[in-house]
């Protein structure tokens, strides 16, 4: 039988919807002819590293993954865990490539996953379905001669119906259904979330891919694995998920617009084009309210001039105030 979702619109899902709409339109028109845009691209890439991996017990920070994206070796972490990172960083370069893709197969999704994957499997083999039976958690997931044909349902629903819905909701639907399938031995979760972003990519929703939802749910793992279990228990209806979904895409657009505004807004009053090091000091100075010189020196990891070069910019224009001299001051945004 066709796949068939079963959900309900409610009116709190189209109220979300509505203020998603609303404020997507917005970070649009913001983001028009910006010059930090492939910064704003790369952070969110590193954002969504972080969290979708975290999320399966990766123990790198985010400043280690953002460090791992710029090229850096950090040769004292474990290989796994930064391979894992590369994976994905390369995962979600390989959907930024074909994020107009038209129909996505078993091909892609194999690809991806073998992209994922490599190198990083417990059991299984990357870019192959399963041929064991997994559990996860009390979940028993259909078994492995069921998966390649789920799929094929999947699949057929997503390049057909899907389009008659809204690419929040086709999504998400595609996120969860993954994840019940739990098509491979290991790396479903990942693959899962690389998926329900690609949708957001192929559908026009993330033109400039630069929401970072994943970071929403690695925030609070507990709540996104109730979440997904609690499709099951309410006999498959994906309608509190849906509305889990939507919020948390919410949430991730309300950060875009804010950091659109603090970083877009007041350099172009100030005429400042931010580098990728200053948008990670005020990254830091918003996260710690203020910073001595050498904690700066250290975050960022450049010399006491290194430091300056990227201070006084910030200084003149206005976005950074220092509190004492310039040896043993603090500063902090303005």
């Amino acid at each position: 039988m066709p796949f068939q979702p079963q959900f309900t619109v409610t009116a709190q899902l189209i109220t979300t919807l509505e203020a998603i709409a609303a404020l997507r339109e917005k970070i649009l028109a913001a983001t028009v002819q910006v010059p930090w845009m492939p910064s704003l691209q790369r952070d969110a890439r590193v954002r969504n590293t972080h969290s979708s991996t975290a999320i399966e017990g990766n123990p790198l920070t985010l400043e280690q993954v953002r460090l791992i994206e710029e090229g850096h070796s950090l040769p004292a972490e474990a290989p796994r865990a930064k391979r894992e990172v590369l994976n994905y960083l390369a995962g979600l370069r390989f959907i930024e490539r074909h994020a107009k893709k038209r129909r996505i197969g078993h091909r892609d999704v194999l690809k991806l996953h073998q992209i994922l994957a490599a190198e990083v499997m417990d059991q299984g083999e990357a870019g192959r379905y399963r041929d064991i039976q997994v559990f996860v958690g009390r979940y028993t997931p259909p078994a492995p001669q069921l998966v390649s044909g789920l799929m094929e349902e999947l699949l057929d629903w997503w390049n057909g119906a899907a389009r008659d819905w809204s690419p929040v909701i086709s999504s998400a639907i595609v996120h969860y259904q993954f994840e019940d399938i739990h098509p491979f031995a290991d790396g479903n979760g990942r693959t899962g979330r690389a998926l329900a972003l690609w949708e957001l990519y192929r559908r026009g929703f993330d033109t400039h891919h630069i929401f970072a939802i994943d970071e929403v749910y690695g925030e609070d793992r507990a709540q996104y694995y109730t979440a997904l279990a609690n499709v099951r228990k309410q006999g498959n209806d994906l309608t509190d998920w849906l509305g889990y979904c939507a919020h948390a895409l919410d949430s991730t657009l309300e950060r875009v617009w804010t950091r659109i505004q603090h970083l877009g807004a007041s350099t172009a009053q100030k005429k400042v084009i931010l580098r990728p090091r200053q948008e990670q000091l005020l990254r830091l100075l918003k996260d710690r309210r203020s910073l001595t010189p050498k904690e700066i020196r250290e975050g960022l990891r450049v010399s006491k001039q290194g430091a300056m070069d990227l201070l006084n910019p910030l200084l003149e224009a206005g976005l950074v105030l220092r509190s004492g001299t310039k040896k043993s001051g603090r500063y902090m945004l303005a």
